[in-house]
C-alpha cells in the first residue's frame, strides 16, 4: 500500500463533498421536473451518488485516510460552491419561472460537468493507489455517460 499523504486525503474529501452536493442538486431537480420518467430517473442519480459518496468513504478508510469530513479544502471549496450555485439556480429558477424539462437537464448537465472537473483535478494526484484510480475512474466515466445522456436528449426536438 501506498503511503497516504495529504494529497490523498484532499482527493478522497473533495469528491466525497461534491458527489453529496450532487445527491441534492438531482433530488430538486425531481422536484422540479414534470415526466415521472424523468423524475424517476433523477432520483437513481440521486442514489447513485450516495453510492458514489459512500464507496468513496470506505476506501478512504480502508487506504487509512481518515474519514472525510463535512469541511473541505481549498479545491473542495470550490467545487462545492459551484455546487451549492447549481442547485440553487435549480431552486431558484423552478420557483420563479416555469422551467422546462429541457432547461432542468441542462442545469444537470452543468452540475455534472462541474462534478467532471474534480473528477479530472482528482485523478492528476501522483499519490492514490492503483485501487483508488480505478475507483475514480469508473465514476467518472458513468457521470459523463449521464452528462451525454443530458445533452443529447436536450438536443432532441420538442
Amino acid at each position: 500500500m501506498s503511503i497516504i499523504t495529504t494529497e490523498t486525503a484532499r482527493v478522497y474529501n473533495d469528491l466525497v463533498v461534491i458527489n453529496k452536493a450532487a445527491v441534492k442538486g438531482y433530488q430538486e431537480a425531481a422536484e422540479a421536473v414534470d415526466n415521472p420518467d424523468l423524475k424517476a430517473e433523477l432520483l437513481r442519480y440521486s442514489e447513485q451518488r450516495t453510492r458514489f459518496a459512500e464507496e468513496l468513504e470506505a476506501q478512504a478508510i480502508e487506504f487509512g485516510v481518515a474519514p472525510p469530513s463535512e469541511e473541505s479544502t481549498v479545491e473542495g471549496a470550490v467545487t462545492d460552491a459551484v455546487a451549492a450555485v447549481h442547485r440553487g439556480w435549480i431552486s431558484l429558477t423552478s420557483a420563479l419561472l416555469d422551467r422546462t424539462d429541457k432547461a432542468i437537464l441542462s442545469d444537470c448537465e452543468n452540475g455534472d460537468a462541474a462534478a467532471l472537473l474534480s473528477y479530472d483535478l482528482a485523478l492528476q494526484s501522483e499519490d492514490l493507489a492503483a485501487g483508488a484510480l480505478e475507483l475514480l475512474r469508473r465514476q467518472q466515466g458513468e457521470i459523463q455517460l449521464i452528462k451525454n445522456k443530458f445533452a443529447a436528449r436536450r438536443s432532441q426536438p420538442g
